[in-house]
């Protein structure tokens, strides 16, 4: 543990249930975007984010699974890997992973009472932390004396992101679409801007498929901070080589450097974030991180995240992924009609109300027999009714009751020509899969 904290006196939480009540009490405080209060909160901490050895990636797509393919890679080569990732598939402890494993409940209400006067005394300022907040700092905690390297996903944006107050060895920006708009503006130049926060003096960014608006705003940013781009397409580049199997192949090359990867997820999407991960991993190796690649490229060949094309049934078929903004469901259209172009599909959908809902379906409507449109149980979750009512789709149906949509899908007599899709937000599809999980 940690050994910096002095001894408050302090014992505000006796066990995990009630470090997870209070975290639910500081939803109220909600989003605040800005940086004022976390540097204070993390000066008050004793500057952890200082003693981070680290890798910060942003995106509108692909953050999850490009961090993924990073990790494995790193961990096969003997790299103690501390990762922060939102959304979490488990929970308060799933934020914060070291080697893969949650931080403990244990450890997770020790590092909340240590921390609970500098809450405390925000709290007396009326300067208080939100939920997502604390949790980064206490990432930032729990990893600074522990890992090697730490992987650190932006939660929303980048600049003015809660997690933007280190330097990172590398930065990484996956790619710019439109989502988050009521926070990141209405434009591709606008959201740009804010992903490009995250580049920091003199250290070098990777910068996945990006269209040229976005480009510009990065390279700008760039070019301020004298930090070095590696662009997919331009310094680093993929070429397909099919599907062997289960497995998609393809060529990454970089100057002279060639390797052939493959990969268990599914879709273009995913060789380029992979991609991605590679280009990242040569620098760090080039920054003294011990790199085998015939070790690396077999670990990236092995990684499936939860949640991304991800087959969690076979009998019935069923298949997860975390689509949630208009350029999501497009790869994940692109990857339906690559794997299951002669397949009776079926869609079941829910997602925020804060999203591009009714473009998402109508790029859906003319790739599915059916759509059933649902909710869950989320406070940004859209009603089922009113999405219903919005889409003009004519093989929409509705069911309020996710559940009972999942269990009539269950129920199906098995038949290889039908195949289900669960798309629409990554916090649905995750408790879909926790479902699954429990059957």
């Amino acid at each position: 543990m940690p050994s910096f904290f002095k001894k408050s006196g302090v014992h505000m939480f006796d066990n995990f249930q009630q470090a997870t009540v209070f975290f639910a009490n500081r939803k109220m405080f909600g989003i605040k975007p800005g940086l004022d209060r976390m540097h204070r909160l993390l000066q008050l901490l004793d500057c952890p984010q200082h003693k981070l050895k680290a890798v910060h990636v942003a995106g509108t797509n692909g953050k999850g699974s490009t961090i993924h393919y990073l990790k494995a890679a790193l961990q096969a080569n003997g790299n103690r890997v501390g990762v922060f990732t939102s959304p979490s598939p488990i929970g308060l402890t799933g934020h914060i992973l070291f080697d893969d494993q949650p931080i403990s409940e244990t450890a997770f209400v020790h590092l909340l009472n240590e921390m609970y006067p500098v809450i405390q005394k925000l709290d007396s300022m009326n300067n208080h932390p939100t939920e997502f907040e604390i949790i980064t700092a206490m990432a930032f905690v729990y990893f600074a004396d522990q890992v090697d390297i730490a992987l650190i996903e932006t939660g929303m944006g980048g600049r003015e992101d809660t997690t933007n107050c280190f330097t990172p060895i590398i930065s990484i920006i996956t790619n710019v679409t439109r989502d988050h708009m009521a926070f990141l503006g209405n434009t591709v130049k606008e959201i740009a801007f804010h992903k490009a926060g995250i580049i920091k003096q003199d250290r070098p960014v990777v910068i996945g498929d990006m269209n040229p608006e976005a480009f510009a705003v990065i390279e700008q940013e760039a070019y301020r901070n004298n930090a070095r781009i590696y662009q997919f397409a331009q310094d680093f580049t993929t070429t397909s080589m099919g599907q062997v199997e289960n497995n998609q192949h393809f060529m990454w090359s970089c100057g002279g450097k060639k390797m052939t990867v493959s990969l268990k997820m599914r879709g273009k999407h995913q060789e380029i974030n992979a991609s991605v991960a590679i280009m990242a991993l040569s620098l760090l190796k080039m920054h003294g991180y011990p790199v085998s690649w015939d070790k690396a490229i077999a670990a990236i060949g092995r990684s499936q995240l939860a949640g991304r094309f991800e087959l969690i049934s076979d009998n019935p078929s069923v298949i997860i992924d975390g689509a949630h903004n208009v350029a999501g469901i497009q790869s994940f259209i692109r990857t339906v009609l690559r794997h299951y172009p002669d397949r009776e599909r079926h869609l079941i959908f829910a997602g925020f109300k804060d999203k591009e809902l009714t473009m998402m379906l109508n790029l859906l409507c003319d790739h599915f027999a059916s759509i059933t449109i649902t909710t869950f149980d989320h406070p940004r979750a859209i009603n089922a009714e009113s999405l219903y009512r919005a889409v003009s789709c004519r093989n929409k149906l509705l069911e309020p009751d996710w559940h009972h949509a999942v269990k009539q899908i269950c129920n199906e007599t098995a038949r290889r020509d039908k195949v289900f899709f669960i798309t629409g937000s990554l916090h649905f599809i995750l408790q879909v899969r926790k479902y699954f999980r429990g059957k």
